[in-house]
C-alpha cells in the first residue's frame, strides 16, 4: 500500500513556539514602528550569537533581507551586481528592485554554485556586487569569489537563504560575507512562517538596514533616507527564537538522513548523489541528486514516478532564471552548465520529520522510479 505522501520539506513546530506565540498576543505588543520590540530584539541577538556575526537585523522575508542589503552596499541604478541564474527568483527579483541589473554567472556542475573562475571575466567597471548563493544548504565557495570581488571593488551579499547551520572552513555562514541573508519561509531549515535576516560585521551596513527595514526612519516621523516596511512582527519572532534554539538537532537529523540516504543509493548506475567539498558543512536543506546523461523528460517521468509512490521529489530549478520571460532581458552569455543541471535534478526528502524507515522507503521508491522511466 502507498504511504501517505513524504513532503519534501515541513515545518515541525512544537509547544515552545506555540506558548512563546501566546506570550506576545496577552503582551499585547505585536509590532513596532521604531526600535525593534523584546522578541525581535531577542530573535536577532540569539541569531547573531549563533552564526557569529555582530549584526543581524531580522526583516518580514528572505527577499526583503536580499533588497535591504543591497541597498545597504549602496546598489541602485545603473550598477550591475553579478548572481547565478541557477536559484530562485528572489535573487534576481531583488537586485532589479534595487534598480541594478543582475549579470549571470555560471555554476559548478559539481556543486551547483557560481563557479569563481568564471566570475572574473563577467565584471564590468559598472559592477557594484556579487551575490554567490548557498544552493540546497551548500556553503559556496567563498574565498575565491571573496578574492575577486574585493580585488574589484565589490561587496559580497551571501545569499543564504537555504544555509542556516552551513559552515565554511569551520565558520558559520552568516559569519563570513560582507553581508549575509536568511530567509525563514516555512520550508527551510528553520522558519518563522514568513522572514528573514540579514548578518555583517559592519556597524554602517547595520545601521542602514535598520533604517531601510522601517521606512527610513530615525525616531518618530524622521525620515532620513528612502525606506520600506520590511519589519519583522513579534509573533513570527517568537516562533524563530524556538526554532533557533531547535535548529542543532533539526540539523543533525537532516544528516542523519542525508547520510543514509547516499548510502542507499550511491551505487545507483547514472546516478550522482550529494557531497561536501572540503571545508564545506552542508545544511541539508535540500538533498539533491542527479540523473547523468538524462534529459528533462526522463528526468520528469522519474519524479512522476516517485510522487505515485508517495514521495513528494521536487525539482528545483526546472526554469534557470535568465530564461524566465520577464529575465531574458538581462542575459547576454550562455550558461551551459546552469541550463544543462535545470534538466537533470531532482530533490528528495531528508527533513526531520522524515524517520529511518521512510528514508529506506524513499531509497526503494527511488530505484523503482528509476526502472519505470527507463533508466
Amino acid at each position: 500500500m502507498k504511504p501517505d505522501m513524504i513532503p519534501i520539506n515541513k515545518p515541525l513546530i512544537g509547544e515552545e513556539e506555540i506558548q512563546l506565540v501566546v506570550d506576545v498576543l496577552k503582551s499585547g505588543f505585536l509590532t513596532s514602528r521604531g526600535p525593534s520590540g523584546s522578541m525581535v530584539s531577542k530573535f536577532e541577538e540569539e541569531f547573531a550569537r549563533y552564526v557569529g556575526a555582530r549584526h543581524a537585523v531580522a526583516a518580514n522575508s528572505g527577499t526583503a533581507a536580499l533588497h535591504m542589503a543591497l541597498l545597504a552596499a549602496g546598489v541602485g541604478p545603473g550598477d550591475e551586481v553579478l548572481i547565478p541564474s541557477f536559484t530562485f527568483v528572489a535573487t534576481a527579483e531583488a537586485v532589479v528592485l534595487s534598480g541594478a541589473k543582475p549579470v549571470f554567472v555560471d555554476i559548478e556542475p559539481e556543486t551547483y554554485c557560481m563557479d569563481p573562475q568564471l566570475l572574473e571575466k563577467m565584471i564590468t567597471d559598472r559592477a557594484k556586487a556579487v551575490i554567490p548563493v548557498d544552493l540546497y544548504g551548500l556553503p559556496a565557495d567563498l574565498k575565491p569569489i571573496f578574492e575577486v570581488a574585493h580585488e574589484h571593488g565589490l561587496v559580497v551579499v551571501e545569499d543564504a537563504a537555504q544555509a542556516h547551520g552551513a559552515e565554511y572552513f569551520g565558520r558559520r555562514i552568516g559569519s563570513v560575507s560582507d553581508l549575509t541573508c536568511f530567509s525563514f519561509y516555512a520550508s527551510k531549515n528553520m522558519t518563522t512562517g514568513e522572514g528573514g535576516m540579514v548578518t555583517t560585521d559592519v556597524d554602517e551596513y547595520a545601521e542602514k538596514l535598520r533604517l531601510i527595514r522601517s521606512h527610513g526612519e530615525r525616531g518618530d516621523y524622521n525620515s532620513v533616507m528612502l525606506g520600506h516596511n520590511y519589519r519583522m512582527t513579534e509573533i513570527s519572532a517568537a516562533i524563530g527564537i524556538a526554532q533557533l534554539r531547535k535548529l542543532p538537532k533539526f540539523l543533525e537529523v537532516r544528516r542523519g538522513n542525508a547520510e543514509s540516504l547516499t548510502a542507499m543509493i550511491r551505487d545507483l548506475n547514472g546516478v550522482k548523489v550529494p557531497f561536501e567539498p572540503g571545508g564545506r558543512r552542508h545544511s541539508w536543506y535540500l538533498y539533491t541528486v542527479r540523473l547523468l546523461n538524462a534529459d528533462s523528460k526522463v528526468r520528469d517521468a522519474v519524479v512522476a514516478g516517485l510522487r505515485r509512490r508517495g514521495v513528494g521529489a521536487t525539482v528545483y530549478y526546472p526554469t534557470p532564471i535568465h530564461l524566465m520571460p520577464y529575465y531574458r532581458r538581462f542575459a547576454t552569455s550562455k550558461l551551459p552548465e546552469t541550463e544543462k543541471a535545470s534538466e537533470q535534478v531532482l530533490s528528495l526528502p531528508v527533513h526531520p520529520g522524515v524517520g529511518a524507515e521512510q528514508v529506506r522507503y524513499i531509497a526503494e521508491a527511488f530505484t523503482q522510479a528509476l526502472e519505470d522511466a527507463g533508466f
